[in-house]
């Protein structure tokens, strides 16, 4: 899909189209971050969201274990981690499971199994440092993977019948049936069931936000502007599409937001 199919944001978009949401449900790495880490930037961003009363819940590839102790420090609803695993809730902080596995110590030394598989055809592959905090997937660090290398680990999960995800910054080990956009519609039901699905907006920028994108499910989407390096390799696209990059483009989408709520 070329750039020219994507919608840009604008405040007349926003006025037209975009002025009832009720929840931004949206990605971490690259969506909010810029280089790799926050900013006053985001905060700033997340208090103005919360003053207007749009509820934030991010939703991302990182383990349980780091986004139990992130969820403490930032403006948010909640967050869902290992891309739909488990989530948090910013006033419980227990980890609660989105994904039934009956044991965890026999589903973990599956993943290891499969790891170690793909290890064999790709020596370069190495466990991410925060694997030790995962439950329901294994990843594995993605920055020096081409694209023609990532495409052929997920050939040979799909051979397989493995699930596997992907983003700028990790690869993923995963049940077949465990994605962003079944996690995010199970909180949904759970919490949010008197809002339709025009009332969230969802937000990301990597093949493992795919599902989110996913119009039949999600008819409000949106991908920051470094995106555009992936949609020809992603079935599902955003509806719309920031001008700007990382979290300047989430930034630019929340200024729209906000000065149509005022």
């Amino acid at each position: 899909m070329s750039e020219m199919t994507l919608k840009r944001i604008t405040q007349q978009l926003i006025i037209k189209h975009l002025k009832n949401i009720k929840i931004i449900a949206t990605d971490i790495d690259g969506t909010l971050t810029k280089k790799g880490e926050f900013s006053s930037q985001l905060l700033s961003t997340l208090e103005q969201l919360q003053k207007h009363h749009i509820k934030v819940i991010l939703i991302t590839g990182r383990s349980a274990g780091w986004c139990q102790g992130i969820v403490n420090y930032l403006p948010v609803w909640g967050i869902i981690s290992e891309n739909g695993g488990v989530y948090c809730l910013k006033d419980n902080q227990k980890i609660i499971p989105l994904t039934a596995i009956d044991d965890v110590v026999k589903h973990r030394q599956s993943l290891q199994h499969n790891f170690e598989y793909l290890k064999s055809q790709f020596p370069q592959l190495i466990t991410s440092s925060d694997n030790q905090f995962r439950i329901t997937d294994w990843t594995f660090d993605c920055h020096e993977l081409t694209q023609e290398e990532l495409l052929n680990i997920k050939d040979i999960c799909d051979q397989n019948n493995w699930g596997f995800t992907y983003s700028h910054i990790q690869g993923h080990l995963k049940p077949l049936e465990q994605n962003k956009a079944k996690a995010l519609m199970s909180l949904k039901e759970a919490y949010f069931k008197h809002l339709s699905c025009q009332e969230i907006m969802t937000v990301g920028d990597s093949p493992n936000d795919e599902s989110l994108f996913n119009l039949d499910i999600f008819p409000i989407s949106v991908g920051v502007n470094n995106i555009l390096k992936y949609t020809e390799k992603l079935q599902y696209h955003p509806v719309y599409l920031t001008n700007l990059s990382e979290i300047d483009g989430f930034c630019e989408l929340v200024k729209f937001l906000i000065s149509n709520n005022v």
